[in-house]
């Protein structure tokens, strides 16, 4: 089976530190060779992996600004197509500009739609419905215009995110400093229960970070360690009480919430979106609907078994389950 996997380019496959989607790009491609499938990663030309590297663009446009978005994209998506010949099927991982070039070719095209950004981008995945297999991260991400060949969850390779069985006393937010992730509501939360609240990620909303979390990091009660990766991420997601999860929007999946939960530490997460997939009430963390129920919620997690988080994930959210789903489907596409 010879598979070209398309990697979107705004980060580097992995990416160093934040890039959700070009990290489930790398796992599952990494995934993939060591099952023996012959894998062609069309990425940016620093990025890594263990299959053969394809890339046009130089750097990702995120981290080098003379990097063009709209022009770099457009070759890059053209270069995996116009290589469409050489494989078994595309596996679309970069959003709705490839399925443009979908009909343009024989070769199968599967496309993961880590979620949609608006509304606007539905005309492009409702044109091609009929050429192009869609896969759904979560039951709660499916459009109900669109059919889909299967729903998807994420999966961490477990092993890689120690398991920590005590924690500590602080309260952790880990994701995109933006109303959406509800970083707000994290130090709010944090601060009406007199506990420590670490924050972790990218700045995303400068606007929001200098008006309402800027103000509140002191170094102390509210300490800001920026984007991180490595050691210090997988430390820094067991060691806390508990991840605040407070999210304003209908989040597709949550990488964060499934590494945090595979260290041992319960989440906290508003009722929204895929949260109710990831999270049991009560098990491994609670669904809130509201600020105040956050706040009642933090010291209960002192009662929750951490093993049982761990467990959780390691019975559904591992990187083996995303790449075996991922290979049946495509032997499914193929057979047809």
């Amino acid at each position: 089976m010879r598979i070209a996997m398309l990697a979107p380019i705004s980060w580097r496959t992995p990416p160093r530190h934040y890039g959700p989607w070009e990290l489930v790009t790398s796992l599952l491609t990494e995934a993939l060779v060591a099952r023996g499938v012959d894998v062609t990663l069309f990425a940016t030309q620093d990025s890594h992996t263990a299959g053969t590297l394809a890339g046009v663009v130089p750097r990702p446009y995120s981290e080098d600004p003379t990097i063009d978005a709209k022009v770099w994209e457009a070759l890059h998506i053209a270069h995996v197509f116009e290589r469409a010949a050489e494989f078994d099927l595309i596996h679309n991982q970069a959003d709705f500009m490839p399925l443009a070039f979908s009909r343009l070719v024989d070769t199968p095209v599967v496309t993961t739609i880590h979620g949609f950004g608006s509304d606007r981008i539905l005309p492009a995945y409702r044109e091609y419905r009929d050429r192009v297999a869609y896969v759904a991260i979560s039951a709660a991400d499916r459009h109900p215009d669109l059919p889909y060949a299967a729903t998807i969850h994420h999966g961490i390779p477990i092993d890689a995110f120690p398991f920590d069985p005590t924690g500590s006393e602080d309260l952790l937010f880990f994701g995109r400093i933006h109303p959406d992730k509800g970083a707000a509501e994290a130090i709010a939360a944090a601060h009406a229960t007199g506990r420590r609240l670490v924050m972790a990620g990218i700045v995303q909303d400068e606007g929001y970070h200098k008006r309402d979390v800027a103000p509140h990091i002191d170094g102390d009660r509210v300490r800001y360690l920026g984007p991180i990766g490595g050691t210090q991420r997988t430390d820094t997601l067991g060691h806390a009480r508990a991840l605040l999860h407070l999210i304003n929007f209908d989040e597709p999946f949550g990488l964060s919430v499934v590494e945090a939960l595979a260290c041992g530490t319960p989440v906290i997460a508003t009722r929204r979106g895929s949260m109710a997939e990831i999270i049991d009430h009560g098990v491994t963390g609670f669904l809130v609907d509201s600020l105040d129920e956050a706040i009642a919620a933090i010291p209960r997690t002192a009662d929750l078994d951490r093993t049982a988080c761990r467990r959780a994930i390691a019975d559904r959210f591992t990187i083996d389950h995303m790449a075996d789903r991922y290979l049946a489907l495509y032997r499914e596409i193929l057979g047809r």
